[in-house]
């Protein structure tokens, strides 16, 4: 059973503006409980050493938990907003692809959580991250 608020294709999101699409984030696959994307790693993801820079792999953690949440909820009655990232970096990547997956740990009425697992391009884990995100009515003020 699928978890989105309506079936979603993977045409339907697209990433054109933004930190996401400054740094080549792509969604790659919508499935019935997570939401996958890929980022490049290359100059502009790299820290001065050449390798992944912590911070891109939190940007690629956000964008998918954030992505997935507002496709779970009624976008004309309610809205999604970060409240709380973690990140723990595991592997260094100096080039390639890292893949995130963003998968709920809970999707309550106003709150949500979600795993992101960010591997490289041999399935090693290279960063694991939680996201915490509030679900606000869209008539609430903010």
């Amino acid at each position: 059973m699928s978890i989105w608020f309506k079936p979603y294709k993977l045409a339907d999101l697209t990433v054109r503006v933004g930190m996401a699409h400054h740094l080549g984030i792509e969604f790659t696959e919508v499935g019935p409980d997570f939401l996958r994307g890929r980022m490049p790693v290359e100059d502009k993801t790299h820290q001065p050493d050449g390798i992944l820079h912590g911070g891109a792999s939190v940007a690629l953690a956000e964008t998918l938990g954030s992505y997935a949440a507002m496709l779970v909820v009624d976008p004309s009655k309610y809205r999604v907003l970060g409240q709380e990232i973690n990140a723990n970096h595991l592997r260094g990547v100096a080039s390639g692809f890292v893949i995130g997956t963003a998968r709920p740990v809970h999707l309550g009425r106003r709150s949500h959580v979600w795993e992101i697992r960010i591997v490289d391009e041999r399935d090693k884990l290279v960063c694991i991250s939680r996201l915490t995100m509030a679900v606000i009515e869209t008539n609430a003020s903010s």
